[in-house]
């Protein structure tokens, strides 16, 4: 059986020789997420981030079918202006690879080539799940989650979606749900949910350690780290709940639905928030980067 090659990039394969912490970032929101040239922005200060908190950044994508474990800036650009780049959950990657074309990861495509590449941290916005009244409307992050060895750093499952059933789904495929400093999972734009984690955890340590045991009794899957997005940037959960459910009223409307759909409805809710959702958006993605750094460097302590 043929190996599928990666091409990873030079820092990113001196610093897993070296053994340095690297985070795995994700690129649906540079061509899905954002719109140009703000989704360039984010990018770069996600990166930022990951470099600021002493760890090595690997934005991954498929350029021209081949799998890219981190970007230069020119591979940025040329992702960030690309029209047309295919959305790549699995079942997308062996067609975008295998017809040449150009993807962006979403979580569980992230999760599936990081992990290939020997990367154990991946950090993201928020997860994929079950959506709103659309119960058998399931995310293929849940099943890579539960399959797939990576820590995943997020702000929790995406707002827009079934909370309760997302977590529910989380719990029955064995996945543990850690809370980093907070007792309860953030709902993305908000730091509360209602929803409480499995377990706190005080530190980068503490998720290590929790990481190592499950890795020893050689548990399947990974872990979903919730970090709340930074109090000074929340969006109210009361104003984010009028905006969703008149973004799902619109989406239905329209016959919105599949891949389609939380597209359409984050840009609807940036719309009815008066950019207030974006803002936030902004400020998890990049707290939870560094986040992700440090988790990263405590799994290489001994």
């Amino acid at each position: 059986m043929n190996t599928l090659p990666l091409v990873i990039s030079p820092e990113v394969r001196t610093a897993l020789a070296e053994r340095r912490p690297v985070v795995a970032l994700e690129s649906t929101l540079i061509t899905h997420g954002f719109a140009w040239p703000r989704n360039l922005e984010v990018a770069r200060r996600i990166e930022q981030s990951v470099r600021d908190a002493g760890a090595v950044p690997a934005t991954i994508a498929i350029l021209k079918g081949q799998p890219m474990i981190g970007l230069d800036d020119a591979q940025l650009d040329m992702l960030g202006t690309t029209k047309g780049a295919r959305k790549c959950s699995l079942r997308d990657l062996g067609i975008a690879i295998g017809l040449k074309q150009d993807g962006a990861t979403t979580v569980a495509a992230t999760m599936l080539l990081a992990q290939m590449a020997g990367l154990h941290v991946f950090a993201t916005g928020g997860i994929g799940g079950v959506h709103r009244g659309h119960p058998f409307d399931v995310s293929n992050d849940l099943e890579a989650l539960a399959r797939i060895p990576i820590t995943v750093v997020c702000a929790g499952a995406k707002a827009l979606l079934d909370l309760p059933l997302t977590f529910e789904h989380l719990e029955t495929r064995g996945v543990p749900v850690i809370g980093y400093e907070t007792d309860e999972v953030p709902a993305f734009y908000s730091r509360r949910s209602g929803i409480a984690a499995d377990v706190r955890a005080n530190s980068a340590a503490d998720v290590a350690a929790i990481v190592r045991a499950r890795r020893a009794l050689g548990q399947e899957g990974g872990e979903l780290v919730c970090a709340p997005v930074p109090a000074a940037d929340e969006l109210p959960a009361d104003v984010a709940e009028l905006a969703i459910r008149e973004a799902q009223r619109l989406a239905d409307e329209r016959g919105v639905h599949g891949a389609a759909s939380t597209p359409f409805l984050l840009a609807q809710i940036a719309e009815l928030t008066g950019g207030a959702a974006v803002r936030a958006n902004m400020s998890l993605l990049v707290n939870n980067a560094a986040v992700g750094a440090a988790i990263a460097a405590a799994l290489l302590e001994s």
